[in-house]
């Protein structure tokens, strides 16, 4: 995370205090990234994976006495073994973190540890670790200024070097001991939740073996923002053997729910012939027909997807996330008018899911015939009520009320879209043109006038650049 030595001593042998000042800010930045790792990967968002989430977590939430309703799982299409806080009560998984575990179990060892980082607050807690790393920071820098100053460059930079050094090593202390309090907590919560600690620890040795794949040193952490793998195992093994939930058999619908939405996302974003490898023709299972719809989509076989999907629809012709699979291949492969009767089935059976309902608006949309129209709008209009943080449904919705000639409106939707994409300057463009047809003080006028206001502001504070994704 810093520099190396010899890169110091090169730039203060030049006496370049701006260099030293560019040095200071970096950690900063580094530091703040490292407690706000908000990213800009893509957020994958599905019907069926979301529902898993929300009920695996469920029991968690209740013993650590938060608001259900306040915590959310988000995943994030990155292939990294990580998982992380920030703001509010959201965690962030990565689509890497669940590939690589084994079981349901694993990925609940993790969500224990992330609720104990929100219930200790650590996000807002960061400034605690930051501020006396800051303060070593600062003071090495003016030391090291000064001595540069009087002549002493060897020693200036040496100054600087350690205190580089020092504000680091602070402030991965503090990050390290986050990280066992959170471990603990997650214990905690497990053991009130009657769930095993096994898939904890678990996937903490799968991480170790990583690390040693990664030739990473095992003697201690130093160095490091968490606690290395090994030390953890140790320090929970005895807790977790000790709990009454140690040897209770985990849920099995859960872990069938997870092994199917786990093929599901390795077929939606790994390379199809990595998808086959891992999920060949011989694997007549479920998960191994679903993962399989998926590559053959992405390869441009429909024929092949359907047929896997055929099979599924077979075993269970009610099942709402194989019918949102059809209508989706049938409707990507140029054929909407097809994608009507499994999506609407769909839809019906999950109560209007909102992104099967999107999915399902925008099949309506692709007929081109205008007797669908109405259907569309009602549909698309109650999946933004429902969740209005899809930009895809808000834009479907756009496209609807511009075929039935409401423009205004039509503006209003791509505004709401363009904010969530934050795409400012097209927000505040569509949002001032849907203020100018539609009366002035009603509802949507009002709405439109807040998006322009939030894409205002969002656009200076970004210096007048649109955010990355």
């Amino acid at each position: 995370m810093t520099p190396p030595p010899l890169y110091l001593a090169r730039a203060f042998r030049q006496f370049d205090l701006a260099a030293t000042f560019r040095l200071f800010v970096a950690f900063l930045a580094i530091s703040a990234i490292t407690a706000q790792p908000v990213a800009a990967q893509s957020i994958l968002r599905d019907a069926e994976t979301e529902e898993l989430f929300r009920d695996m977590v469920a029991p968690l939430v209740e013993v650590s006495e938060l608001d259900a309703r306040d915590v959310e799982v988000i995943l994030i299409n990155d292939k990294q073994i990580n998982a992380f806080v920030a703001g509010g009560q959201r965690m962030f998984f990565f689509s890497g973190l669940i590939a690589t575990a084994d079981s349901a179990n694993e990925v609940r060892g993790v969500m224990a540890h992330e609720l104990g980082h929100i219930t200790g607050g650590h996000a807002i807690r960061f400034n605690e670790g930051l501020e006396p790393a800051t303060g070593i920071t600062i003071l090495s820098l003016i030391l090291g200024a000064a001595a540069i100053a009087a002549g002493a460059g060897e020693a200036g930079a040496g100054i600087l070097a350690a205190g580089q050094q020092a504000a680091l090593g602070k402030f991965l202390a503090f990050s390290r001991e986050q990280e066992r309090r959170a471990d603990a907590a997650g214990a905690r919560y497990l053991s009130k939740a009657g769930i095993t600690g096994k898939g904890s620890i678990n996937f903490f040795k799968q991480l170790q073996n990583y690390e040693f794949r990664l030739g990473i040193p095992q003697e201690d952490s130093y160095g490091r923002t968490h606690p290395l793998s090994g030390e953890r195992v140790s320090l929970l093994r005895d807790v977790y053997q000790a709990d009454p939930a140690w040897d209770v058999t985990p849920d099995q619908d859960i872990e069938r729910r997870f092994q199917r939405v786990k093929a599901k996302l390795l077929g939606f974003t790994a390379e199809p012939n990595a998808t086959l490898r891992e999920y060949p023709e011989s694997d007549q299972s479920v998960p191994g027909r679903y993962a399989r719809a998926y590559a053959w989509h992405k390869s441009a076989y429909p024929d092949r997807a359907l047929y896997e999907v055929e099979k599924l629809l077979a075993s269970a012709p009610n099942d709402p996330y194989f019918l949102e699979l059809q209508g989706q291949i049938l409707l990507e492969s140029g054929n909407p008018e097809g994608a009507l009767t499994p999506l609407r089935k769909a839809v019906k059976l999950t109560n209007n899911q909102p992104l099967i309902a999107s999915l399902f608006g925008h099949a309506l949309v692709a007929t081109e015939d205008e007797q669908h129209l109405a259907e569309a709008s009602e549909i698309l209009k109650a999946a933004v009520t429902k969740d209005n943080r899809n930009p895809f449904a808000w834009y479907q919705l756009g496209v609807v009320y511009s075929q039935k000639g409401d423009k205004p409106r039509a503006q209003l939707a791509t505004a709401e879209s363009a904010l969530l994409q934050r795409n400012y300057p097209t927000a505040i463009r569509s949002s001032q043109i849907a203020m100018a047809g539609i009366k002035e003080n009603t509802p949507d006028w009002i709405r439109a006038q807040d998006i322009s206001l939030i894409a205002k502001t969002e656009f200076e504070r970004n210096g007048g650049k649109r955010r990355r994704r």
